[in-house]
Parts: structure tokens; C-alpha cells; sequence
């Protein structure tokens, strides 16, 4: 059974940063590209940060030159680094798997971050 666990959501003050992490289980872990994804009220889900297999990285537009994302093969788990937070990040943050020769798929089940004083 394929599970991704997200966590260490939270509320923080604005400029503030958090650690997303996004622990994997059922899969290769190594053989899927990553991805963190978010959607706020009203708005259509968007990607923040991708990484290959190989480690290749990117970003959206909005989160650029803040967030970073990273992954451990070894513990099987994504992380995202989120800097310089501002209050039009808080969004429900989903990690994602996804191999391009399968096309599997597979989401976490969210974890909150509210940027707000």
C-alpha cells in the first residue's frame, strides 16, 4: 500500500519560515519524481517545487528564490524549505509521486500552512 505522509505544517508569523516534510512508503522511492503542490480557498491547485530522480530541480514563479526543495533516497522522504513566508502562502501543501515510465501517481493527504500575524 502506497502512503505519503506530509508534515510539520503550522501557523507562522509572516518573513517566518517551516520545514515541509513528505515521507514516502509502497514505492521506490528513487525512481519517482517529487513534487509539492498547494491550493488555497478558492483557487486551483499549483505547483510550488518539483525534483527529478536524478535531483534537478524547480520552481513556480511565486516561490522562487524562497523555497527550496530537496529529497533523501536513503529516509525515502521530500522536503521543502519555505523562507521569507508571506500571507499569500498559506495554502493545504500535498506532496506528490509520480514515474513517467508507469504514469503512477500518488498523493499525500495535505498539511496546513497559515501565514498570518
Amino acid at each position: 500500500q502506497v502512503q505519503l505522509v506530509e508534515s510539520g505544517g503550522g501557523l507562522v508569523q509572516p518573513v517566518g519560515s517551516l520545514r515541509l516534510s513528505c515521507a514516502a512508503s509502497g514505492i521506490i522511492f528513487s525512481i519517482y519524481a517529487m513534487d509539492w503542490y498547494r491550493q488555497a480557498p478558492g483557487k486551483q491547485r499549483e505547483l510550488v517545487a518539483a525534483i527529478t530522480t536524478g535531483g534537478s530541480t524547480k520552481y513556480g514563479d511565486s516561490v522562487k528564490g524562497r523555497f527550496t526543495i530537496s529529497r533523501d533516497n536513503a529516509k525515502n522522504t521530500v522536503y521543502l524549505q519555505m523562507n521569507s513566508l508571506k500571507p499569500e502562502d498559506t495554502a493545504v501543501y500535498y506532496c506528490n509521486a509520480y514515474n513517467s515510465l508507469s504514469a503512477h501517481s500518488y498523493w499525500g493527504q495535505g498539511t496546513q500552512v497559515t501565514v498570518s500575524t
